[in-house]
């Protein structure tokens, strides 16, 4: 396993909006057969230490119904190219709001519902993806999220099963993430796909621009 070998303290993040429902994405016809890209070379194990000024909260360990992403695997599949997945295939996303430098993410609250943010414990296989690219933030909640090139990751729960890509493009600041950090900007959608309702909106419709969350 690769140490992180970077934890920075995200910044306190802005409430962001989503619009509402998923375009349609690639959905490739055996995603496991998707080979990686390369293998990362093994490093040191380094603890990673968090930034000793930070006041935010962190934590030795995430809590017990915590969902971690336990591998990122930097791979080629099918029209869209270079993508990083979790342990599961899930294709991850980065989102044009964060911020890389520093690195922090403003997805919080229902935007955080859509997107699961790709947590850690700060000790991630890697597998095509360079360990000296990823690192990690401290979340508002405590929780470590990962980071590439500086970038936090999320998931879209608009993908149903591993290999899918709806999110790409969507609000237009949403893309699939390649394993050094830049966008995936093959395969763009036509217009501005909007993102799925979150979990918790009581409408329960792909529309929810009555809740005033929506970018």
């Amino acid at each position: 396993m690769a140490k992180i070998k970077r934890t920075v303290v995200a910044a306190v993040g802005a409430l962001v909006a989503l619009t509402a429902c998923a375009p349609a994405g690639y959905e490739p016809a055996n995603p496991a057969a998707a080979e990686p890209v390369a293998v990362a070379a093994a490093e040191p194990s380094v603890s990673a230490e968090p930034d000793a000024s930070a006041e935010a909260p962190t934590a030795d360990a995430p809590p017990a119904d915590v969902k971690l992403t336990e591998k990122l695997v930097g791979k080629t599949v099918p029209k869209m190219g270079k993508v990083v997945t979790d342990e599961k295939g899930w294709v991850l996303y980065r989102f044009d709001n964060d911020s890389a430098d520093p690195p922090s993410s403003n997805c919080v609250d229902k935007c955080a519902e859509v997107w699961p943010p790709a947590l850690t414990d700060g000790d991630p296989q890697l597998s095509g993806v360079a360990a000296d690219d990823v690192g990690t933030i401290t979340r508002q909640d405590g929780t470590r999220q990962l980071t590439l090139a500086g970038w936090p990751v999320y998931r879209y729960i608009g993908d149903k099963k591993p290999g899918q890509w709806k999110g790409q493009g969507v609000g237009g600041t949403w893309f699939v993430v390649a394993p050094d950090g830049k966008k995936n900007l093959s395969c763009l959608p036509k217009g501005t796909p909007k993102a799925v309702a979150p979990p918790s909106d009581s409408g329960g419709g792909s529309d929810y621009g009555d809740s005033g969350y929506s970018y």
